[in-house]
């Protein structure tokens, strides 16, 4: 969800309420010499109200899981949780009388403000990850096919290394060059169609001395094979951007004219294992903070329900 110009209605909205209880919060507290508290008729409105905003926001989640509801479009739904969602910490602070008082207020306050705050956050994340997802990673694929196209990369360097070097006796998975075919190698393979041609061609014909692919055969069995293996391990030199191209320009200069196109070929490979990493951690950091903000989110929601029933009540 983007934090755009299209938030415009639903945050002067909620500005607007926030205005108008605010002066009656403030005329309330002036003509009540003890304070405001949430036991009185207005205490109890503002709990009424601020309760209410965190139903409709906890509501997204079943307009998520049962897309067949037509009530409202989606787009609105998350517009509503932001900015209702944000404003239920003022109205419920309005409801006790900025007092967290016993133990299940204070820990329904604490939830209140850490789920909030962690709403906000995922807000910001959510606004931002995507742009940078966008700049970082050219070559995005499906998330759950991310392990697939990895192994696929690393077959397809193994075929390249061998083509030049010999066996190096690890096995080959035709289902997995299929997937890479259909799905994330489609953006690198129109970009590097006249580069693949060159690797194929040099592939049936290039044969190097012992001499000459040594330099090939060790920096990919002591290096790149095993980051293709752990792409996520952050003292690999390939995981750097920088220090693998200093890598492949040191390995050129030991290499053949023949054998050219193929580094050219294991550099995009790594390449694209960086920005499958790079897509795994952003992934993660997009939607990591759910793991915090809907946990607690049910709790308040039910401790709440327990609040105003025991008010009500007692």
């Amino acid at each position: 969800m983007q934090i755009d110009k299209t938030q415009g209605g639903w945050a002067i909205a909620s500005l607007a309420i926030f205005a108008v209880l605010t002066v009656v919060y403030v005329a309330h507290a002036r003509d009540v010499p003890s304070g405001p508290s949430g036991g009185s008729a207005l205490g109890l409105v503002f709990g009424a109200i601020g309760f209410g905003f965190m139903i409709f926001a906890a509501l997204l989640g079943a307009r998520k899981r049962v897309p067949v509801w037509r009530i409202g479009r989606a787009q609105s739904w998350m517009r509503g949780h932001l900015w209702l969602g944000l404003l239920s910490l003022p109205v419920i602070l309005f409801h006790g009388g900025f007092h967290f008082g016993g133990t299940l207020t204070s820990l329904l306050m604490w939830l209140l403000i850490i789920t909030v705050v962690s709403g906000l956050f995922g807000a910001v994340l959510q606004h931002y990850v995507p742009r940078v997802m966008t700049t970082d990673v050219k070559l995005e694929t499906i998330y759950d096919e991310i392990g697939s196209v990895q192994r696929s990369l690393r077959e397809e360097a193994d075929r390249s290394v061998e083509a030049l070097c010999g066996s190096l006796g690890f096995g080959k998975s035709a289902k997995a060059e299929v997937q890479r075919a259909g799905g994330f190698s489609a953006a690198r393979t129109m970009a590097t169609a006249s580069g693949g041609a060159a690797v194929a061609a040099a592939a049936e014909t290039v044969v190097l001395s012992e001499e000459e692919r040594a330099p090939l055969r060790k920096f990919y069995l002591s290096e790149m094979r095993p980051f293709l293996q752990q792409p996520k391990r952050w003292r690999a030199r390939l995981a750097n951007a920088d220090q693998a191209n200093g890598a492949f320009s040191g390995l050129r200069t030991l290499m053949p004219e023949s054998a050219q196109a193929t580094l050219e070929d294991l550099e995009d490979i790594c390449d694209e294992a960086r920005q499958l990493v790079r897509q795994k951690r952003l992934h993660h950091l997009l939607h990591g903070w759910l793991l915090v903000h809907i946990p607690l989110s049910l709790a308040l929601i039910l401790l709440g329900a327990v609040h105003a029933v025991m008010a009500l009540r007692f």
